[in-house]
């Protein structure tokens, strides 16, 4: 298969045009949102959505996040929605938090990896909108690359991995949030943080009070409720070492004479650090260099994202 890549910055009419017909044709779209590229199709089309496992190399136990034009759209997929869901949604959508609540029947099983719940986001990035809003359908949409790997910030990123195995590239510009979405599940008593990302753990607490952080990982084998909790994940094909103090990586660069070693230095902010993190990681693993060295940041609430994508991204298995 040959992979169009078509300009979408700004959004245009004839990009938009021709994603619409491959989306509504069962194919995929790799579309830029404020997070990383996402790999759209429609959702509600168990055979687009197989070819989204199959185009990533994806787990089945692994589910997708579907994004929707509006709240309004909720309906479509979700079998209820709770309070706990408005809240939040009239707090930070459109943007980078993704709602999980039970889902609707008309929700193919491969969507949600056979699980009771859905995963919800309504992206903010304009391109994400304009093409949600065009298709007319919800969108499953997990990071367009391969199954593990590094997520993309860019459409050549998106290239990079998965030209051949989609129909369409739009290209909107680098992300500015630059890791994936925060996710929440509201679908039981207890709330729980499935996955840290640009909306902080303090800011959904402030709308929800206390919530759940899961300690280590409990799911490998099962079916997932989210996206993202594999052991290892977000990884580069170079061996990843992170380190306590600088002191300590210092040392382990004095070890490693007569090999290429690069070091990964993070800013001192954590949306920085976040913007950043993917596309610095796409620039080193492309560098021919045997590891690449990154002190862990301070192990605080702010610096959870991070550290969540560093930590998976360095775990052999």
């Amino acid at each position: 298969m040959m992979t169009r890549l078509l300009n979408f910055q700004p959004p245009n009419e004839a990009a938009l045009l021709a994603a619409v017909d491959v989306i509504h044709a069962g194919g995929l779209v790799a579309f830029p949102t404020e997070t990383v590229y996402g790999l759209g199709a429609d959702a509600l089309n168990p055979g687009a959505v197989r070819r989204i496992f199959s185009a990533k190399g994806r787990p089945s136990t692994n589910p997708l996040i579907v994004h929707i034009a509006d709240v309004i759209q909720v309906k479509r997929v979700a079998a209820a929605w709770p309070e706990a869901a408005m809240k939040l949604a009239a707090k930070f959508w459109p943007g980078p938090l993704t709602i999980v609540v039970p889902k609707h029947d008309r929700v193919p099983d491969a969507v949600t990896a056979g699980g009771p719940t859905v995963a919800v986001r309504c992206p903010s990035a304009p391109a994400a909108l304009a093409l949600l809003t065009a298709v007319g359908v919800p969108l499953a949409a997990p990071s367009a690359n391969r199954s593990g790997e590094l997520s993309p910030t860019t459409a050549r990123h998106v290239m990079k991995s998965l030209a051949g195995e989609v129909e369409l590239v739009l290209d909107g510009g680098p992300c500015t949030g630059g890791i994936e979405s925060t996710v929440i599940d509201v679908s039981r008593m207890t709330y729980r943080l499935l996955r840290p990302g640009l909306v902080s753990l303090e800011a959904l607490e402030r709308i929800l009070g206390p919530i759940e952080v899961p300690g280590g990982n409990d799911f490998d084998g099962e079916a997932f409720p989210s996206p993202g909790m594999q052991t290892r994940h977000y990884a580069p094909r170079t061996p990843l070492e992170l380190f306590a103090t600088h002191a300590d990586l210092d040392q382990r660069l004095a070890e490693c004479t007569g090999s290429r070693s690069a070091v990964l230095r993070l800013p001192d902010s954590p949306e920085a650090a976040s913007a950043m993190l993917y596309e610095e990681l796409h620039r080193l693993d492309a560098g021919g260099c045997d590891r690449v060295l990154v002190v862990l940041p301070p192990d605080e609430p702010q610096w959870l994202a991070v550290r969540d994508r560093l930590l998976r991204a360095a775990s052999p298995a």
